[in-house]
């Protein structure tokens, strides 16, 4: 286990919670990365190097680079000749897009085999990419960061299983902790083990983590990174019927999940091949997959594991911004990125921000966040019908790539802004995304949508009319207080609007009045 000297908090390391459109209203520029893994060689080009980063292009490649390097110490021609052809066809995609920036990494089988280096002097070459080879410590690290830039404040060990290699880090709230370890039992050496015996794969994966990942590491929470568990999420989704299929931030109690990959690593091929939600093209590494994330959980006991979509990209990604810009909340930036080029009045969102502040009791900054992300989003479906609008907004925020949330806060989201607009919480939709809230959960939802509906009728998504009014809620009524320049409006939907709102809080008396 290697120790690296933790980075120093910095004067920056305070994060901002506010909207800003100005930030998100310039023009964005593509950025790509060629990631050279050992099972395949994939090229993704993000919308921009920023905070909250959307993959515009997503392709890979399935070059099996580290086939036969443990017994051989070289990269097979055959892997070799298909990854070089992979990188120039990659080079010339993100040419075509405009990306004004390529960064290509590469990981465990180049690094070890014994003409890694002229692999990457032939990439450089024909592809005239310069190839960065990321020792193991870098890839344990790089991962982890992955992990911090797309979660809120995570805290747990960060598991990447690849092609070639498994790494072990420790995410500590802003930054990667001291502790890290990589080892060779990536998908394809545990795949050429268990073609010999499983019984004897299990043996040889349970003495080397015990060797070299110190049961001290544990930790409650498990952030499960890379392609062949990510399958293994998709799996298990498909087998509990889950509401919200999106992998990032699928969580799972780590004993479900352990008795699950041993079901699978143990299933016959053809058995698993029939499997729902089993991808094919990860069918032969599957059972590997599946083996060491048994073993690895039965070393370090979670109590959850945590699936993440992010991983060595996004922390390379990550790590190459301001460290200002790195403190910006992801959720936060990917909520204003989607929502505010599509809003009518991108500056209503900061005003419908303070138009909700005192609205929820009690508000914790995780819950803030979401509020604010919800003000960002709550324009996206005016070009819609009414009669759909609210389930439209509703099914697509479920699954939008947004970061920086799990599962039930995506659900809170999405049942905020169906009830701004206008969507009730006995829609039958909404079973059974809306089953992950709690009673007070969807109580405080509805509140916040029903709020947003009133803002938007209230001023007509002026800011200055919006800022000129405020919500007052009382033990026994919900009043409206409106300032001279907005006046009190006299609309029977507005009327309908603050009565939505005071239906939602439990309040049967409203009042609207003219203030100094």
């Amino acid at each position: 286990m290697r120790k690296r000297k933790p980075r120093q908090a910095s004067a920056v390391s305070v994060r901002p919670l506010e909207l800003a459109p100005a930030r998100v209203a310039g023009r964005r520029r593509p950025y790509a990365i060629v990631d050279i893994g050992s099972n395949s060689v994939r090229l993704v080009v993000y919308d921009q190097l920023g905070r909250a980063p959307f993959p515009r292009f997503n392709e890979k490649s399935l070059c099996r680079l580290g086939d036969g390097l443990a017994e051989t110490g070289a990269l097979a021609a055959d892997g070799f000749r298909r990854t070089v052809e992979a990188t120039r066809r990659f080079r010339a995609i993100a040419e075509v897009m405009g990306v004004v920036r390529i960064d290509a990494l590469a990981t465990e089988a180049t690094r070890r085999a014994s003409n890694g280096a002229r692999l990457v002097a032939v990439i450089a070459k024909e592809a005239g990419l310069k190839v960065r080879i990321l020792s193991g410590r870098e890839e344990a690290y790089y991962a982890a960061l992955g992990v911090i830039s797309g979660f809120y404040r995570p805290r747990g060990l960060v598991g990447d299983f690849g092609g070639g290699s498994l790494e072990i880090a420790e995410a500590r709230d802003d930054r990667v902790g001291e502790r890290s370890v990589s080892m060779p039992i990536g998908s394809l050496p545990v795949e050429a083990m268990m073609e010999r015996s499983a019984r004897s794969a299990r043996a040889e994966i349970d003495a080397m983590l015990a060797a070299r990942l110190p049961s001290s590491l544990a930790h409650p929470v498990f952030y499960a990174v890379g392609g062949g568990w990510r399958a293994l999420a998709h799996i298990h989704m498909a087998k509990v019927g889950a509401p919200v299929t999106v992998v990032h931030g699928y969580a799972v109690e780590a004993d479900e999940l352990r008795a699950f990959a041993k079901r699978l690593w143990h299933r016959p091929a053809a058995k698993l091949a029939a499997t729902a939600g089993v991808p094919l093209r990860r069918l032969p590494t599957l059972p590997a997959a599946a083996l060491v994330m048994d073993r690895v959980l039965k070393r370090l006991g979670p109590e959850r594991v945590v699936f993440s979509a992010l991983g060595v990209r996004e922390g390379w990604l990550y790590s190459q911004l301001p460290e200002a810009e790195r403190y910006l909340d992801p959720l936060l930036e990917g909520a204003q990125a989607f929502g505010l080029p599509q809003a009518r009045v991108p500056e209503f969102a900061p005003a419908l921000v303070r138009w909700t502040d005192g609205l929820l009791p009690r508000e914790s900054p995780a819950e803030r966040r979401l509020r604010l992300a919800i003000c960002a989003l709550s324009d996206i479906g005016w070009r819609d019908h009414r009669d759909v609008q609210a389930f439209e907004c509703f099914d697509r925020l479920l699954e939008f790539p947004f970061i920086g949330v799990e599962h039930t806060e995506r659900v809170f989201i999405a049942t905020a802004i169906h009830a701004r607009y206008g969507g009730d919480l006995d829609d039958r939709r909404l079973s059974p995304a809306i089953e992950r809230l709690s009673a007070a959960a969807r109580r405080r939802a509805q509140v916040l949508g029903r709020a947003l509906l009133l803002g938007y009728r209230l001023s007509g998504s002026v800011p200055e009319i919006l800022d000129n009014a405020r919500l007052r809620i009382g033990k026994d009524r919900v009043r409206v207080e409106v300032g001279r320049k907005a006046r009190v409006p006299d609309s029977e939907v507005v009327a309908d609007r603050l009565n939505l709102l005071a239906a939602a809080l439990g309040l049967r008396r409203t009042e609207v009045v003219e203030v100094n």
